[in-house]
């Protein structure tokens, strides 16, 4: 009686998964493009192939995890973990990460999982980006729960407190690892910075303090560190947008390019750090602090774990050395590094086409996306 609380957010059960199944090989659109994600074999032997799975690890571990290792292979150069000395195989853990890919982010966790012998996530997404009915059926068999987006405000906390409440259910009662994006939405100029919006929501499904229960979530930050991003050009274009028409607002066809643009562009070198859980150390807090004073400091230590963990590359230190002109890290890297990262630059800034397009501002906001992680991991380690 419990899970079915949350038949309407939840992932897919096992014994959902023929029927399932049965609709998403009915769907042309979705065969069409796993058609084109497995090219060389035929339509019919996939669709058997799908057919003979028998639970839900199957599908993941045989049908999704071989086609993000064929991303990485033709869209990568490399993807590591580290960390992973930190995890104890009897927990679950809430991993929170910084948000740089609307899909790979979770979808590169549940792979460097598996390769350790860990279980794969639940996912965290906001029900907008499912704009097809297969997409939602395929992310909700790929243990996607849905969170609840563009609701009155009158149903908001509802949905903020049945999401919760799922939350911990799975993390207390099925035992079972979640991934949640520190914000809603990517942080468009890698300044990354937990919402405390998404703590407030954590506690509200808890029975004790604010401490105790975002404790019980044992969250895990997770720091992401993507040589190039993409979506960079996409993200600099949107602050342009938003810059001149402060009541811009991305439609259905922006998010499906995000995410095309974010699945086929080249990223080379991938990097997850794993952090220690906070547990302990939220409950060393000082519990009769303010609870908007405790969100805020919950928020930052989570900050300090994703800003230590960044897997720092070339173009980092060149974008910093270009903004500021102080060339400080031209020991870090090499001519030909610098003349690669500005032609890698220039050549995204060359795909931006809107109208009154400003380069100096574009080139800018792309260099701070590449400089701010850079920039967060020095003022942490200062600070030690």
């Amino acid at each position: 009686m419990e899970a079915q609380k949350y038949d309407d957010i939840r992932p897919y059960r096992e014994e959902e998964m023929p029927e399932v199944m049965n609709r998403l090989l009915s769907d042309p659109q979705f065969c069409s493009i796993m058609s084109k994600a497995n090219a060389g074999i035929p339509i019919e032997e996939l669709k058997t192939k799908l057919r003979q799975l028998k639970n839900i690890y199957d599908f993941q571990v045989k049908f999704i995890c071989p086609m993000l290792y064929m991303l990485v292979k033709e869209h990568a150069s490399s993807l590591d973990m580290s960390g992973f000395k930190y995890l104890d195989k009897s927990k679950s853990y809430t991993y929170i990460s910084n948000h740089r890919d609307i899909i790979l982010d979770s979808a590169f966790l549940d792979i460097l999982l598996v390769e350790k012998g860990l279980d794969t996530v639940e996912i965290a997404i906001g029900d907008n980006l499912l704009i097809y009915p297969w997409l939602k059926d395929l992310a909700r068999l790929n243990k996607t729960f849905l969170v609840k987006r563009g609701l009155p405000i009158r149903q908001q906390l509802s949905a903020s407190i049945e999401l919760s409440s799922y939350m911990h259910y799975t993390i207390e009662e099925k035992n079972q690892s979640i991934w949640l994006a520190q914000r809603e939405g990517r942080a468009k100029d890698s300044n990354d910075r937990t919402q405390e919006s998404v703590l407030k929501m954590l506690n509200l499904g808890g029975s004790g303090s604010v401490l105790e229960n975002i404790a019980s979530m044992n969250i895990v930050p997770v720091s992401i560190s993507y040589e190039y991003d993409p979506c960079d050009y996409l993200k600099a274009m949107e602050m342009q947008l938003k810059r001149d028409n402060p009541d811009y607002k991305k439609n259905q066809q922006d998010d499906l390019l995000n995410m095309q643009t974010g699945l086929m562009g080249y990223k080379g070198r991938i990097f997850y750090k794993m952090n220690p859980c906070i547990s302990d150390e939220l409950l060393k807090m000082e519990a009769g602090m303010h609870k908007n004073e405790l969100f805020e400091k919950i928020a930052k230590l989570v900050d300090r774990n994703i800003h230590l963990g960044y897997h720092l590359y070339p173009g980092n230190y060149i974008a910093s050395d270009q903004l500021d002109g102080l060339n400080r890290f031209a020991h870090s890297y090499s001519a030909n590094e610098r003349d690669h990262f500005l032609a890698y630059l220039k050549q995204q800034l060359d795909k931006i086409d809107m109208p009154n397009k400003e380069e100096d501002f574009l080139r800018k906001r792309m260099l701070e996306m590449y400089s701010n992680p850079l920039k967060n991991k020095l003022e942490v380690e200062s600070s030690i």
